[in-house]
């Protein structure tokens, strides 16, 4: 009972902490409902640990441990997905970021050069 607890108030605690505002979220109120959404059913799975038996039965995996663990794998790898699409888009970024500025001192120092002759 006790470790039920601790379990809800751990996932409660850290779906706050995920969804709060860090100034650069495009898709907050998507990721806010699929992190409600992922709130719930680990809510209901700590809470009813046989529905998750059941859910497993229903689509043919043996067990609710397996379930979760074959779960869990597809969000690890759509995460890798979405981390390595966001640092291509970084790597983009800077990269266009450090033409700008080699260009600026390119002409700032083409502009000093004709001054001093």
């Amino acid at each position: 009972m006790w470790i039920q607890f601790l379990l809800i108030v751990a996932i409660i605690v850290l779906a706050v902490f995920m969804m709060r505002r860090t100034g650069a979220d495009s898709h907050l109120a998507i990721r806010r409902l699929l992190m409600g959404l992922f709130v719930i059913v680990a809510v209901l799975s700590v809470m009813f640990p046989q529905w998750l038996s059941w859910l497993a039965g229903l689509v043919g995996v043996g067990r609710g441990t397996d379930l979760v663990l074959y779960g869990l794998i597809v969000m690890f790898l759509a995460f890798v997905y979405s981390q390595y699409r966001r640092n291509i888009a970084l790597q983009r970024q800077l990269t266009l970021l450090a033409r700008k500025i080699a260009l600026l001192e390119a002409s700032e120092n083409e502009n000093e050069a004709t001054r001093n002759r």
